[in-house]
């Protein structure tokens, strides 16, 4: 199959190869159950070599930054409680851990979780963190920006491979808040 956006040699329906992931993003591919079809989460094969965004899309097509999104795995903490949630937010922007994530999450104190944190509680690869698969009891904070592309460039869970996935798909995620101005100029 034809992947719709970048210069992939070629694009798998997720559950076609459910091996090819991790287990969290496997299971929830298994468990799908939104209204994008678990069939339109395509699965391509990258070098981990590209596997950081501005080498990937110089690399699999520049067109791909605006249609790319990056997920990353904040703390935010108030009266010794840490909450750990995601953001997705697309990837020419950054995230505003310290204005929206922290509000959104009632925190007094937001920051980037720890990578042995993100890794271990994700169960998921540092450079490869997706929002499909993260626990369901995590909050997710997607950008409202990220929910109007028609396709989406994400991690697969490990830094060999990504997703493409419908915009709008990741809105109905577990635990999804679409939230306006996640991300703000890089």
């Amino acid at each position: 199959m034809r992947a719709p956006i970048g210069d992939f040699d070629t694009a798998t329906p997720a559950p076609d190869c459910l091996d090819d992931l991790v287990v969290p993003v496997a299971d929830a591919v298994r468990g799908w159950s939104a209204s994008v079809p678990a069939e339109q989460i395509l699965y391509v094969e990258t070098d981990p070599e590209w596997a950081d965004t501005a080498a990937f899309v110089q690399h699999y097509g520049p067109g791909l930054l605006e249609q790319s999104a990056n997920c990353v795995v904040v703390a935010g903490r108030r009266g010794g409680e840490t909450t750990l949630a995601a953001c997705l937010v697309p990837s020419a922007t950054r995230v505003d851990v310290n204005g929206v994530v922290r509000r959104q999450l009632g925190a007094r104190k937001a920051s980037f979780a720890p990578m042995e944190t993100a890794v271990g509680e994700s169960g998921m690869e540092y450079g490869g963190i997706t929002p499909i698969g993260l626990p369901v009891e995590w909050p997710l904070l997607v950008d409202a920006a990220v929910v109007e592309l028609p396709w989406v460039l994400v991690g697969s869970g490990r830094r060999r491979g990504k997703l493409l996935v419908p915009g709008k798909a990741f809105g109905e995620l577990p635990g999804a808040v679409v939230v306006e101005g996640l991300g703000v100029g890089a």
